[in-house]
Formats: C-alpha cells, structure tokens, sequence
C-alpha cells in the first residue's frame, strides 16, 4: 500500500468515527500531496512517489515544529497544543527519526570520507550526508552536529 493510500485510507477511518480533529488534519495533508502532485505533473512526469509523499510530510512537519516555537514563543499555548497535535499525526506517517548519536555516527562516516577538516568543508559534508538521513533526521540537528564535529 502506497504512502498516500495509507493517508486516505486513515481520513475515510476519521472520517467514520466522526474524529473532525484528525479529519482536518489529514485532509489538509491530502490537499498539500494534491498541490505537490500537481506541481509535477507540470514538470512533466505523472505520477507521485513515496518519497515525493515524504517531502512533503516532512515540509509539513517542519511548519508545525517552527510553528510551536512561535507560539511558545508568544505564551499562546492553546495553538501550541493544536499544532503538536497535528504534528503527532503527521509524524506517524514519518520514518522514524534517527537520535542524536546515531546522527554522529554516521557524521562521523562521512567525514572520514570526504577527508574534511574544517568548517569551510561543511558543504562537501552535508552534500554527501542529507541523501543519507533524508526524512530520517532533522535537517537543523544534522547541521548542529556536523558545526561541532568541524568546527
């Protein structure tokens, strides 16, 4: 079963048991997949993949995480909770996100690797490193870890 199948499947599941919360959220979801889909139909090829579908989860997970900071930010914790609500079902979708050790595991793999040894080689590093934790790892986290490794 396709990734976005999984998605439609769970909103026709809300959908019935009448869960208008989850319902909201996984239609929104359907909508940004939709827009996605659209977007390269015009370049040219027809269908979505899987990893197209994890792009944009991880672009919608991204939003509810910088949203939360927002709002935290401002005491508003009512739109705090809603956005980590909608981020707990959009992150179900998710592989499951790599900790921080096994992040420099594999930052470590590939600094030895490129042979880097400064900071000014942290793109050659991140070039060959974010293919490899795509979708399984926080881009900002993964940047943390490889300024202190060469830094």
């Amino acid at each position: 079963m396709s990734l976005y199948q999984k998605v439609l499947d769970d909103m026709k599941a809300a959908m019935l048991s009448k869960d208008q919360d989850k319902t909201i959220v996984l239609r929104a979801i359907k909508a940004s997949i939709l827009k996605k889909e659209i977007s390269i139909r015009q370049g040219g090829t027809a269908t979505l993949t899987d990893a197209d579908i994890l792009d944009v989860l991880t672009k919608e997970a991204k939003q509810r995480k910088d949203s939360i900071t927002q709002f935290e930010a401002a005491n508003r914790m009512d739109l705090a909770d809603k956005e980590k609500y909608e981020l707990g079902i959009i992150e179900d979708y998710l592989p499951k996100q790599l900790s921080e050790e096994e992040i420099e595991v594999i930052v470590d793999e590939v600094i030895a690797a490129t042979g880097a040894k400064a900071p000014s080689d942290m793109g050659k590093v991140m070039g060959m490193l974010m293919p490899k934790v795509k979708g399984k790892a926080d881009g900002g986290l993964v940047n943390k870890v490889v300024k202190a490794k060469l830094g």
